[in-house]
């Protein structure tokens, strides 16, 4: 097997976990902040649980971890009608899944941190540092992960999460048809990542966030 190809597979092998706790709790988020909202319909659908089996949409999973920036999920089901207030309810439903994405990536660095204290005097070759090398780049890869899941799905692109946070400050009548935006949103957003733009939108706060935790 050539270094690159197994430099590849570890590197991968690092990242599965943080991309199954990033995906899974987001959209865990979403469904325990609508049941909470009074929308049983994620709960009724099984979807209340942090078994990544439930969430994961395999096209989307592999994605992201080829680009470690577009990446998604199966939409947990959410019905607005349940919401006393439906555009405000939809807004927090969106806010949860990156405000998870957020909270993930603060404990990740307190992990990276922790380890890093571990560490200290701990001599290379060692079964320690065997254990705690992959474990601190595991922790550091799911900073990484969480800030670009966070950061991607408030970008204002239907049908990402940025887009029904949008959607709330305006009117019914606009919304609607801004939603509607969502069936040529990805298209527009591969065609971004294509271009290197998407790249430049996401990558520069993901390292600011990083540098500023890490």
């Amino acid at each position: 097997m050539s270094p690159d190809i197994s430099q590849t597979i570890q590197e991968i092998a690092l990242l599965v976990v943080p991309v199954l706790m990033a995906v899974t709790f987001h959209e865990a988020a979403h469904g325990f902040v609508a049941n909470w909202l009074g929308d049983p319909t994620a709960r009724l659908a099984g979807r209340l649980t942090l078994n990544p089996i439930r969430h994961l949409d395999v096209l989307g999973t592999l994605a992201f971890l080829i680009t470690r920036m577009i990446g998604w999920a199966k939409p947990v089901p959410v019905n607005p009608r349940y919401f006393r207030n439906p555009a405000r309810g939809m807004m927090l439903v969106a806010l949860a899944g990156p405000a998870m994405n957020f909270l993930l990536a603060i404990l990740f660095a307190l992990s990276v941190h922790g380890i890093e204290y571990l560490g200290v005097g701990v001599i290379q070759g060692t079964v320690a540092f065997r254990i705690l090398e992959p474990l601190l780049y595991m922790c550091a890869a799911g900073v990484t992960v969480n800030l670009a899941l966070g950061i991607f799905n408030l970008l204002p692109v239907p049908p990402l999460d940025g887009s029904n946070i949008l959607a709330g400050f305006l009117p019914p009548r606009m919304a609607l048809r801004y939603q509607e935006f969502g069936r040529w949103g990805f298209l527009l957003l591969i065609l971004l990542a294509v271009v290197g733009v998407l790249g430049k939108i996401i990558l520069p706060p993901v390292s600011f966030l990083y540098q500023l935790l890490v």
